[in-house]
């Protein structure tokens, strides 16, 4: 195991009609604040009427930004921050899921930053001082209301990169599974894939003797899985909803990875995928995880048939670890497919026209990415290969 800090500043609201408390909360430390949120569903849910009430009722004044899309967008990054600037706004609040709060913190990151943002994404450490923010979860997916980090696309060259600070954990989040009943079910199933996929990033290590967080692992995606086909007869079922929100944060929040290094090639590869073609990230990470795994499994095959045996109760054959590992991977798309995932590339209309493409950009300003076994342009190439 290896040394490590851990520290999460993150208070977590946690329940039925939570976000009731958004205006009291934010008044603890702003009295105006960029209220930032993507289409129209929070108007359409009535979600926004009660977070305008519930600030205006403290007296916050609200300075608004809507308009995130999926795989958020640099360009409104950088409307926000002239917005923050010329209101001298330092609190951000994010009603939405994982795209609006990644925005919200490329914000906070960048109205004290001297240079362009997008700088922050491609090597440039963030060593200033970040605006607060918080969030009013309304996706249960990426895990960016408790995490350090967030990622943005630049449509300039359709790159998609991530960065990271302590500072850009929000403050508070607030965390009320019945927003989530009206989430359509393709969403709620990409959802599902993002968190699995931030279980078996940390998974997939080289580290030894980390039984705690294996088994912590393990749980985790027996719980979410175990959940998201409950939904899938009962979209509306609180309790579902509830231990899906709840495994979403704790798949994320960094607990899980304490002691160890975990992989992350599989998001690199995926940002790649959706920075080209817009496919959602959840979408892109059933497809691509699946790949990976098939490229790499032989690099620990105690490890992938443990995999299989602990999160899908597979028979581990002592005989031949390598049809256990196999049958694990089997299971994983078998999951994905039954909450209507796509498994393949071919599956979401896409071909091969840019997989070169993709595996070069890959590692533009990498020599590579992953450490459980090191992903250059050429073992790219071959896992976009698998994928379709």
């Amino acid at each position: 195991m290896r040394n490590f800090n851990y520290k999460n500043q993150t208070e977590i609201i946690f329940g039925k009609d939570t976000e009731s408390k958004v205006g009291t909360e934010v008044k603890k430390y702003a009295n105006k604040v960029l209220l930032h949120y993507g289409g129209g569903s929070i108007k359409f849910t009535g979600l926004y009427d009660k977070i305008v009430n519930s600030l205006k009722n403290e007296n916050i004044e609200i300075v608004e930004l809507g308009g995130v899309k999926p795989n958020p967008r640099v360009s409104l990054v950088r409307e926000g921050i002239e917005i923050c600037r010329k209101n001298n706004i330092d609190f951000i609040l994010a009603v939405g899921g994982g795209s609006v709060i990644d925005s919200a913190k490329a914000i906070a990151a960048g109205v004290n930053y001297n240079g362009d943002v997008w700088d922050l994404f491609i090597g440039t450490d963030i060593n200033h001082t970040c605006l607060k923010l918080a969030t009013v979860l309304t996706i249960p997916a990426a895990g960016s209301e408790t995490s350090s980090g967030c990622v943005i696309t630049n449509e300039d060259g359709l790159y998609k990169r991530s960065t990271g600070h302590p500072t850009l954990r929000p403050i508070f989040s607030i965390l009320n599974p019945e927003l989530t009943y009206t989430l359509p079910k393709y969403q709620t199933s990409c959802g599902i894939a993002d968190m699995i996929a931030h279980i078996l990033e940390r998974y997939f290590t080289n580290e030894k003797y980390v039984d705690l967080t294996d088994r912590l692992c393990e749980a985790t995606l027996k719980t979410i899985m175990e959940n998201a086909l409950r939904l899938n007869n009962n979209p509306n079922d609180y309790n579902a909803r509830a231990e899906i929100m709840l495994s979403g944060m704790v798949a994320h929040n960094d607990w899980l990875g304490i002691g160890r290094l975990g992989d992350w090639a599989t998001h690199d590869i995926e940002h790649e995928l959706s920075g080209i073609y817009d496919i959602a990230h959840g979408a892109g990470l059933s497809i691509i995880f699946p790949a990976w795994m098939k490229y790499v499994y032989k690099h620990d095959l105690n490890r992938f048939a443990q995999f299989a045996n602990r999160v899908f109760d597979i028979d581990i054959n002592l005989n031949n670890l390598e049809e256990t590992a196999l049958k694990g991977i089997e299971a994983l798309e078998n999951f994905f497919t039954k909450i209507e995932l796509p498994t393949r590339l071919s599956h979401a209309n896409i071909n091969d026209d840019h997989i070169e493409e993709m595996s070069k950009k890959l590692v533009a300003h990498y020599d590579h990415v992953g450490n459980f076994v090191e992903i250059r342009e050429k073992e790219a190439l071959e896992i976009f290969k698998l994928a379709l």
